[in-house]
């Protein structure tokens, strides 16, 4: 049956005799086979090589076929279940699904579901039967993905306050390159929306002709216009996601210009613009990503309270502004403030060295005044941007809908001497983090350590690849991808003890065992000149620190198609609620160094036994 089902599918295209690369690449796609183009195209190479001509016949095609399809792994698999080596009856496949696949459930529904999905052949299809030929495509198949099912939709609870989730955020969304003299694109933004991103920060200041411009302040970064911005983010907020998004305004412009965003979130945002709150009541909490669904929220400081806000309502406030007096802190100049990415100035490194000899004399801290145009004011109701003094004055005075921004050296100082606190304040008032102003090349800092405080809009420039990035969108797989995901009850309780330095009796451990089997077809080396490379892989665990850890396999030599491993890993995982687990390949070019060839990341609670 399986002869007869290949041939009738690939005879026609070997009536003249032989077929070229272009064909084969046809010929595996009708056979509804994933291949990559470098692989194949090494492979046929050397069929071709052998025959010293530039064409294939029927059986070399087989060969290659066999090369790329049966791999001896899942052979084995087969045989092992397959009385008969040839074909799996639907009990024998129920049989696998529950001591292979640990679906302790599976039944013939289920058998017979794969079945009619994979199994290629119609005459197996009726006997109620998969072919190897079957066996590899499930095998290769998404339900054969290491990620859990039930996790790739919205799965948690959507009901809870907005602080209660951790909310995939952006830094600085509008660039595309380093933050000194790269261009700001309107593509960062539609792209950081497409990823599930919903938290986007916008830069924005005085342009002329009385149009605001975003870009890099003090930079030599590009200039897009607020209102084109507005309108990407009109196109893209809900095309990954229905749950809220947050415009985060680095506000640098005129009371006159802040008018002028003012009208064009209104008029472009139209009814997704959140504008007033829900029912006219100040909340005593934040209302729910459910309650707020296709809503765009304003984060930018306001001036007085909602209250005042809600008795506006109604009311023209053309041409009003009010003021708001801030404490210039020297803490904000070593982050570089978030407004410019020059380092400190001469004046306060002087200050510093001296500081460290005596103690100057406390000083009348200096005072600056923000005007901010009402009509723009009052477009501000759940995110209001409040500056961070102290988590006791934040306890004492701040309202609900009023959440910080902290730089990450600030912060990281938090999570080393007040992390309990940290929680404590992460467990009331969403806090974001960004990174430190002399990240120019637009790095980014490690978020874990700011998850595992609970801090909700972990900042970090979307345009930069690497590990950082790599662990952002592991983490925001979960929950359907919707950019938020429901932090642990112990990140949510205001009277936590949870300290991710001393994780002992607060959380339920599990341990984790992998079997590192093979790989596939993996990327080449761009230093081989081959089709080769010796890959290893990393399995490496990030989340508190305890669970922080990484272990490695051996090199297998010159086998970039199908190198086999066949080794096991054991993890004890403390604290498996904020642990992510990433795989890493990697060639090793050399004793002292290796070249990344890809990784896939995911939540430790996302993965799926099999």
């Amino acid at each position: 049956l399986l002869c007869t089902w290949f041939l009738s599918i690939i005879q026609n295209e070997f009536r003249s005799g032989k077929i070229d690369l272009d064909s084969t690449m046809k010929l595996l796609d009708k056979l509804q086979i994933p291949f990559d183009y470098v692989h194949l195209k090494h492979v046929f190479k050397k069929t071709v090589d052998k025959r010293k001509a530039p064409t294939i016949n029927i059986e070399d095609f087989r060969a290659i076929y066999r090369t790329l399809v049966h791999r001896p792994e899942f052979h084995e698999l087969f045989c092992t279940y397959s009385p008969n080596q040839k074909v799996l009856a639907d009990t024998e496949l129920i049989t696998f699904l529950k001591k292979e696949q640990f679906e302790t459930e599976a039944n013939e529904t289920t058998a017979l579901e794969i079945i009619s999905k994979y199994e290629p052949i119609e005459e197996m299809r009726k006997r109620r039967e998969m072919s190897f030929e079957g066996f590899v495509r499930y095998l290769n198949s998404e339900d054969c993905s290491i990620f859990r099912k039930d996790h790739r939709i919205v799965y948690q609870d959507m009901n809870r306050p907005l602080c209660d989730y951790f909310i995939s955020s952006s830094h600085n969304t509008y660039l595309i390159s380093d933050q000194l003299i790269g261009p700001s694109h309107l593509w960062g933004y539609a792209s950081a929306l497409l990823k599930g991103c919903r938290c986007l920060e916008i830069d924005c200041w005085d342009g002329s002709q009385n149009e605001p411009v975003v870009y890099h302040g003090h930079t030599l970064t590009s200039k897009i216009s607020f209102s084109s911005v507005i309108q990407v983010i009109e196109k893209y907020a809900f095309a990954a996601s229905e749950y809220p998004v947050v415009l985060s305004l680095e506000n640098h412009c005129s009371p006159k210009q802040q008018e002028v965003m003012a009208d064009y979130l209104e008029n472009i945002l139209g009814s997704k613009l959140l504008s007033s709150a829900i029912d006219d009541q100040v909340p005593t909490e934040l209302p729910s990503p459910e309650a707020l669904k296709f809503k765009i929220l304003i984060k930018n400081k306001k001036v007085g309270t909602l209250e005042e806000t809600i008795r506006r309502k109604g009311q023209d406030s053309h041409g009003e502004t009010g003021e708001i007096v801030e404490e210039i802190n020297p803490s904000d100049e070593e982050e570089g403030d978030e407004r410019t990415p020059l380092s400190p100035t001469t004046e306060s490194s002087k200050r510093k060295s001296e500081s460290e000899s005596t103690p100057p004399p406390r000083k009348k801290p200096k005072m600056k005044k923000i005007k901010i145009a009402i009509e723009l004011s009052d477009l501000v109701i759940y995110t209001k941007s409040q500056k961070f003094e102290s988590f006791e004055q934040s306890r004492e005075s701040q309202k609900c809908y009023e959440n910080n921004s902290i730089g990450e050296t600030r912060a990281r100082k938090f999570v080393k001497h007040a992390a309990q606190e940290f929680i404590a304040h992460t467990a009331r008032f969403i806090t974001r983090i960004y990174p430190k102003g002399t990240r120019t090349n637009s790095s980014n800092y490690n978020p874990q350590e700011f998850w595992n405080v609970g801090c909700q809009m972990v900042a970090l420039n979307f345009q930069t690849p690497g590990v950082p990035m790599e662990l952002q969108n592991g983490k925001f797989l979960d929950n359907g991808g919707c950019g938020y995901v429901l932090k642990p009850e112990f990140l949510r309780n205001l009277n936590s003890t949870f300290n991710p330095h001393k994780v002992a009796g607060e959380s339920t451990p599990v341990a984790l065992s992998i079997r590192l089997i093979s790989g596939h077809q993996l990327p080449h080396s761009n230093l081989s000149k081959s089709n080769k490379a010796d890959p290893l892989v990393q399995i490496e665990i990030y989340g508190v620190p305890e669970d922080q850890t990484k272990k490695q396999s051996s090199v297998v030599k010159g086998n970039a198609l199908n190198p086999r491993w066949n080794e096991t890993f054991t993890f004890t995982v403390q604290v498996p609620e904020l642990a992510l687990i990433r795989f890493n390949v990697e060639d090793q070019v050399s004793l002292t160094g290796n070249e990344f060839l890809g990784q896939y990341t995911l939540p430790v609670q996302s993965l799926r036994k099999g």
